[in-house]
């Protein structure tokens, strides 16, 4: 049960009643009660009503995160059956996926926790302090709703701090398989450590994209940029590419989608290369050397507002040296993960470097992040991906 209430200052409610999660130190008039950090408390109007429950953390700068809008109990069976729904969601869309992300926080209405589905591991993320006083209950909820092998904690990531919590990472139970191991994702097989690979492991949003390509890219040339451990790049080959190049600036990352091409018989048809993507576009435009299909999937270049105009810049520098190196009538994947840089600005500054390159774009589709990362609608935060195909003329 919650132990206060939390009144929030007149017409401040009102994103919250649109759909959104998060509230703000600044939307919180007063807390009435004695609430400890990680407490759940209830929410009301200025004008009585009650608009929701959550866990309060005064150290951080979003003060109350949403569990519910009824005043329903926060216990272990909340958490079980909320796990159970969101394995529902993934059993809806991708049935046969044995790699994926089970809980996807706001998404799932879980704000503050992440889990991914590795074969048989769970790797977890605590993101928040709210989510980081229930471990061991949430690490019980996952043990029965989804009996894994293990479960890795990997809350090793810079936003623990601003909610007063340290970085941690470590087995929470059971016994992890050796690591670097095997998972699965569209009929292929790549290599992972979940105690030390980017995010926790895998970039497993961009799965349905990386599917995307089969209409594309049948006898064709393809260029993987950004490649990280090959994924674009083989699913290419899986689904018919005569060659792939795929280039990174980590020779980590390039050796391992070197293993990962020898792991799914691809090792002739691969040529991976250690390199800046820039330079590298910039010396095959000088050459001449063209691509039937072209995919740009960089980091996030606009980690923050602060960051913007940088970002924005370099976006439409990789995107116009990327337009120039497909042969015309090839395609362009081309993707943004950074949530600064909103849909509408990527698309226009991709037309403005395809009208600098002096190449038209046939749009062939919108994409977005996979259904396992769930948009949830009001929580504007849950939508990051954006990936465009085009037919580059």
């Amino acid at each position: 049960m919650a132990v206060a209430w939390a009144t929030m200052k007149p017409g401040h409610e009102r994103r919250l009643r649109a759909g959104h999660l998060w509230i703000y130190q600044g939307n919180v008039d007063e807390v009435d009660g004695e609430a400890a950090p990680g407490d759940v408390v209830d929410v009301r109007s200025a004008a009585g009503d009650f608009l929701g429950r959550g866990y309060y953390n005064p150290r951080s700068q979003i003060a109350i995160r949403l569990l519910a809008r009824e005043p329903e109990e926060i216990d272990y069976a909340f958490f079980v059956e909320r796990i159970r729904r969101a394995r529902a969601w993934r059993e809806r869309w991708m049935p046969e996926a044995t790699a994926f992300r089970l809980v996807y926080s706001e998404g799932d209405l879980l704000p503050g926790l992440i889990v991914d589905r590795y074969e048989d591991v769970l790797v977890a993320q605590f993101l928040t302090l709210g989510m980081d006083v229930r471990r061991d209950m949430i690490v019980q909820a996952l043990r029965e709703v989804e009996a894994p092998a293990a479960i890795y904690e990997r809350s090793d990531v810079p936003s623990r701090r601003y909610e007063g919590l340290e970085e941690r990472t470590g087995l929470l139970w059971g016994k992890l398989p050796p690591q670097p191991m095997v998972m699965r994702e569209n009929g292929l097989s790549f290599e992972i450590d979940v105690t030390t690979g980017q995010k926790t492991g895998y970039f497993l949003d961009q799965k349905e994209n990386r599917r995307s390509l089969a209409p594309l890219v049948s006898g064709a040339r393809v260029l993987d940029v950004f490649c990280h451990n090959g994924t674009f790049a083989l699913h290419a080959l899986r689904y018919g590419a005569q060659e792939v190049v795929g280039v990174d600036s980590s020779a980590q990352a390039v050796e391992l989608a070197r293993r990962n091409a020898e792991l799914n018989g691809f090792a002739e048809a691969a040529r991976f290369v250690e390199a800046n993507a820039f330079d590298f576009l910039r010396e095959l435009d000088r050459t001449g050397e063209r691509f039937d299909a072209v995919v740009l999937d960089p980091p996030a270049f606009a980690k923050s507002k602060a960051h913007f105009e940088s970002a924005r810049r370099g976006y439409k520098e990789i995107n116009l040296r990327g337009i120039k190196v497909v042969e015309p009538g090839g395609f362009l994947v081309t993707c943004s993960c950074s949530h600064h840089m909103p849909e509408d600005e990527f698309y226009r500054l991709i037309l403005e470097a395809a009208a600098d390159a002096r190449r038209a774009l046939r749009l062939v589709e919108r994409r977005g992040q996979a259904k396992d990362h769930p948009v949830l609608a009001g929580v504007p935060e849950t939508a990051y991906l954006k990936c465009f195909v085009f037919q580059v003329l």
